[in-house]
């Protein structure tokens, strides 16, 4: 009674609390001391601290019982990128986002956390340790990516200190970690199927990885410290490892921490980009005929052949922010959370 009675001025909804950073929000929010609502359109796991609510986020009457007495919503639903499906990432990330703003305001919930992406700003050439006073992408990498910048947007917006309700938007980039079902599983199965040989460019190229538990903690700082007048109101913040590192180097220490070889051998990237751009238009003249899924393709060779790191200093001066797991440290706790994915040696 007495840790519902502390934590009932501490209580959360995790939307898309089923997911893979949605979990790892959850652990962390339980850990904190938080009552922690889940909202999602599956239960994908197993708590008796966690009261599920499922329903479709577009349905603003399915996510009002999910919100009643809370204080703080995290909103962190989306499709996987790799998912392709237009349609679905249009009706969660923007039209859902509507209806999760509308119904924070009417169940008198105070703060709205949103998980953005620090490709809002990326337009497939280099960043370098990027600020968020970066525009906003005017060619954006894909439909994902588009539709994105559309959720930021509406989110940062819809602030409104003076009716009580306050919003910020969280920009990782390149989140890793345990129970990860896209970098990690989709890495190993191109290994495995002969497809992780070539390096695009000289491989110099830096980019940031950021470990799950420094996004997770950089969510929670950002509630915690989003008030009336405080710098976070309305505003975006860059959150990763804050270590870029070269993009094949990142690839290459997964692989050989689960016993592939990394890859060895250099592709000018001038070269790949236009085999992906002349594979791509080859695709298109087949669609009528025949519908293949590329893998290879401009968007992928822009992200492995790119710099694009971004700068945490914003998140470090508005909320004291800085990494609690090391780049190195992220890595080996990930390598050893896959044990199916070890290579079998003969």
């Amino acid at each position: 009674m007495a840790t519902r009675l502390r934590s009932a001025g501490r209580s959360c909804t995790v939307i898309g609390g089923s997911g893979f950073l949605g979990q790892h929000m959850v652990e962390q929010l339980l850990a904190k001391g938080y009552s922690v609502n889940v909202f999602d359109i599956q239960q994908s796991f197993e708590s008796e601290q966690v009261t599920f609510f499922l329903g479709d986020l577009c349905d603003k009457e399915a996510l009002l019982p999910a919100l009643q007495g809370v204080s703080v919503v995290f909103h962190c639903a989306s499709p996987a990128p790799s998912s392709d499906n237009r349609e679905l990432f249009y009706k969660v990330n923007f039209m859902g986002t509507k209806a999760v703003i509308e119904a924070c305001k009417e169940a008198g919930v105070q703060k709205l956390v949103l998980t953005s992406s620090a490709s809002v700003v990326f337009e497939g050439t280099d960043i370098k340790n990027g600020s968020e006073d970066l525009p906003y992408a005017q060619k954006p990498i894909d439909y994902y990516t588009e539709t994105k910048i559309l959720q930021e947007k509406e989110v940062l917006s819809a602030n409104d200190p003076d009716n009580n309700f306050l919003t910020t938007a969280i920009r990782p980039h390149g989140i890793f970690g345990p129970r990860d079902p896209q970098l990690v599983p989709i890495l190993i199965q191109a290994a495995r199927s002969g497809k992780m040989k070539f390096i695009i460019g000289d491989g110099k190229n830096l980019v940031d990885f950021t470990y799950v538990e420094n996004v997770v903690h950089g969510h929670i700082l950002a509630a915690e410290k989003l008030h009336k007048g405080s710098p976070l109101c309305g505003k975006a913040f860059h959150i990763t490892n804050d270590e870029p590192i070269p993009f094949w180097t990142f690839m290459s220490r997964i692989l050989t921490g689960l016993d592939y070889d990394p890859p060895k051998y250099h592709i000018p990237y001038w070269l790949a980009y236009y085999l992906a751009l002349l594979l791509a238009l080859l695709l298109a003249l087949l669609r009528p005929l025949v519908t293949i899924k590329a893998t290879f393709t401009p968007m992928r060779v822009a992200l492995a052949g790119t710099f694009h790191y971004y700068s945490c200093e914003k998140a470090k001066r508005a909320m004291g922010y800085s990494p609690v797991v090391s780049l190195d440290e992220a890595i080996a706790r990930t390598v050893q959370s896959y044990p199916s994915l070890r290579r079998a040696r003969a």
